[in-house]
């Protein structure tokens, strides 16, 4: 090859590497754009609505949801059937001081028992996120299947892993589930905006098409607190007087009503609110969620008037948080154990308690047995459960994260 051949090959090369270089910069700024940390819930009616926050760079561009049913006619996102949802928009700041904004969109008036796919973004060809879909509650709904966790409870990208890792095989036991209950505490430090950004990216598969329904943690709210939280989850408002709006909440999914408690703050009120949630209650069962349960690895004596109001409108089944081991109650009543044999409580004869123990890699040390203990261990390894309901029928599955079930109890009305 000529001296001349050889300059223009070596030039050549030199161009095309600064050409790739330069594409992957572009492409990487142009990711950079695009919304993140996408997580949808219930706020109405979910027959008939699905809720999304999601987090984008700052900026004065617009932010708005759009969607349209799966129907199997293909949309370029302009035909008439695209609902189109303008988002609300709260501009935050990270632990470094950079802003950077969240968004809250609802869609309503939609069709019972429908596919729906979705984009969120500012409007911009590069602005969109990737095309996800969801299905709406069907009606009559006479059996069906939920998730849940908690104390996913992070700092590392390898905490969240676990956590990822832990979601990834609750779908595989469970891939029919229609939403998630995460009893609280998300991340280590609520102002940790990356370990946000972890926590939800890292279950993007699941969280983008799948309701996560949030239960407030003493690392979720702290001192009051509750911003960081509440920011990136748009759920129900129809919380306790004084709470912080978003720590306490209820909805209704087929034939059961779940309440949102909160352990943090504003318990005489929520005590109140509660009262009138079961009250007024006509759904055949009765899930609560909280963080500080009165029955995990040890006792919470501060919510005996909730246990009390427990008692009297003969809750089914209590999920909580906070202690990062598995701990299940006999089924119990006026603070006795009424039932201590068998797998099945039968004829709502007492409240069942757990703790599912943690969905990150932060589990404890066991604590002592206590009288209420029917199944009580530290396995050293992340859990789930699923919760099927059907009928006059409830079925809760425990497993660890390599999918190995390691309790299973009922409960028949």
């Amino acid at each position: 090859m000529s001296g001349i051949k050889r300059w223009i090959a070596i030039a050549g090369a030199v161009f095309l590497t600064i050409a790739v270089l330069a594409g992957v910069f572009i492409y990487h700024a142009l990711q950079q754009q695009r919304p993140h940390s996408i997580v949808t819930t219930f706020r109405g009616d979910p027959h008939t609505s699905r809720a999304f926050t999601w987090q984008s760079p700052a900026g004065d561009s617009k932010a708005v949801l759009q969607l349209v049913k799966a129907d199997g006619k293909k949309s370029d996102w302009s035909d008439e059937r695209v609902i189109t949802v303008d988002a609300q928009t709260t501009v935050m700041s990270d632990d470094n001081g950079a802003s950077y904004r969240i968004h809250k969109a609802e869609a309503s008036g939609l069709e019972a028992g429908t596919m729906y796919q979705y984009r969120v973004g500012d409007g911009t060809k590069w602005g969109w996120s990737k095309t996800s879909s969801f299905r709406t509650e069907a009606e009559h709904t006479e059996a069906f299947t939920f998730i849940n966790v908690t104390d996913s409870q992070g700092e590392t990208e390898q905490h969240f892993n676990i956590w990822k890792d832990t979601l990834d095989q609750a779908f595989k036991q469970f891939p029919q589930a229609e939403f998630i209950v995460h009893n609280g505490d998300f991340v280590e430090y609520p102002e940790d905006t990356d370990a946000w950004k972890l926590l939800l990216n890292k279950a993007n598969e699941w969280i983008t098409s799948v309701p996560l329904m949030p239960v407030t943690g003493n690392h979720d709210e702290v001192k009051g607190d509750a911003k960081e939280f509440t920011a990136r989850f748009f759920v129900p408002d129809n919380g306790a007087s004084k709470s912080n709006p978003g720590t306490t909440y209820s909805y209704q999914y087929g034939s059961a009503l779940f309440i949102m408690l909160n352990t943090e703050s504003n318990k005489k009120e929520q005590t109140r609110w509660l009262e009138e949630q079961l009250a007024a209650n006509t759904k055949e069962w009765i899930i609560v969620s909280m963080h500080k349960g009165p029955y995990g690895g040890k006792p919470n004596e501060k919510i005996q008037d909730w246990v009390e109001l427990f008692d009297q409108y003969k809750v089914d089944l209590v999920l909580q948080g906070h202690n990062h081991e598995y701990a299940r109650s006999f089924p119990m009543r006026n603070g006795k154990v009424v039932a201590n044999s068998g797998e099945v409580v039968s004829g709502r004869e007492g409240t069942v308690y757990v703790v599912t123990n943690a969905a990150g890699a932060k589990l404890n040390k066991k604590k002592e047995d206590q009288f209420y203990h029917q199944v009580h261990f530290q396995n050293g390894e992340a859990m789930f459960a699923g919760i099927t309901i059907e009928g006059d029928s409830l079925v809760y599955s425990a497993y660890n994260r390599s999918g190995r079930l390691l309790d299973r109890f009922g409960l028949r009305h």
